[in-house]
């Protein structure tokens, strides 16, 4: 049996088998501690692998819990894009979950400035063509813009199963017992990152962050969704800013007015 002992601490990268013997020979407690070292290794690695699929499920649990509580909820979201910092378009919905468990949404009218007098004469109006067609192309690339938030918030939690099943998941401490933060790759598009902090106490989300892209991996574009509570403890994203550097591009999108039905 002490042979067997001694074979796997020489497999495990440990001193000598000859090194060992004479050690344990003079000092038998050496033995002891040779033998702990090659089997709490892989306890502590089982052990690291057993929290972070907890904290896995804990975020896929709090994005579920945040769902099925909005359930009881109507609200107001207000969607704002900017265009090189000014305001293109601004409208509401009035939103609520249908039976279907999918986010319904009735539309309120713009509530944003009114549009640009159109110029007069032969030169405005070729001006105003030029303008209209530019405008057409932002105009697709900003709902689509819109439409790129909504697939991420809120997180789906079949996507988060899928992560963690395939491994494309990481954990790391953020303050020590009390918020982790759990990261997901390639979550929707490859390449793209959604990281989410995670109070481990209360099993909340504070806030949730992601790095995307729209028409092209050089295209990049980030989401940043902070996170809020209503008076029953039902956590709802009260604001989500989505920044789209290359094409000078900001939409966003807020929640409020919560009530229940």
């Amino acid at each position: 049996m002490a042979d067997l002992f001694l074979a796997q601490a020489i497999n495990q990268g440990k001193p000598s088998r000859r090194e060992i013997i004479m050690q344990t020979h003079t000092k038998p407690w050496r033995l002891r501690v040779a033998l702990l070292a090659v089997f709490l290794v892989p306890v502590a690695i089982s052990g690291q692998e057993t929290e972070q699929q907890k904290r896995v499920t804990d975020f896929k649990q709090a994005v579920q819990k945040s769902m099925a509580g909005l359930r009881k909820y109507e609200w107001i979201e207000t969607t704002t894009v900017m265009l090189k910092g000014e305001v293109k378009s601004q409208k509401q919905n009035r939103c609520y979950y249908g039976a279907d468990g999918k986010i319904q949404k009735v539309a309120m009218g713009d509530v944003g400035p009114p549009p640009p007098q159109q110029p007069s004469g032969r030169r405005g109006r070729l001006k105003s063509r030029v303008i209209a067609k530019k405008k057409e192309e932002m105009s697709e690339y900003m709902k689509q813009a819109v439409d790129l938030v909504h697939q991420y918030v809120p997180p789906d939690p079949a996507r988060i199963q899928t992560a963690k099943d395939s491994k494309k998941v990481e954990v790391a401490p953020v303050e020590p017992e009390r918020v982790v933060r759990v990261s997901f790759h390639d979550f929707i598009k490859p390449g793209d990152l959604l990281s989410a902090d995670l109070n481990v106490q209360s099993n909340a989300i504070l806030d949730v962050k992601v790095s995307t892209w729209l028409e092209d991996q050089q295209d990049g574009i980030t989401l940043t969704v902070a996170f809020s509570q209503l008076p029953d403890g039902t956590s709802y994203s009260n604001r989500t800013t989505l920044d789209a550097k290359s094409k000078d591009i900001k939409v966003v999108v807020e929640n409020s007015g919560h009530r229940q039905l």
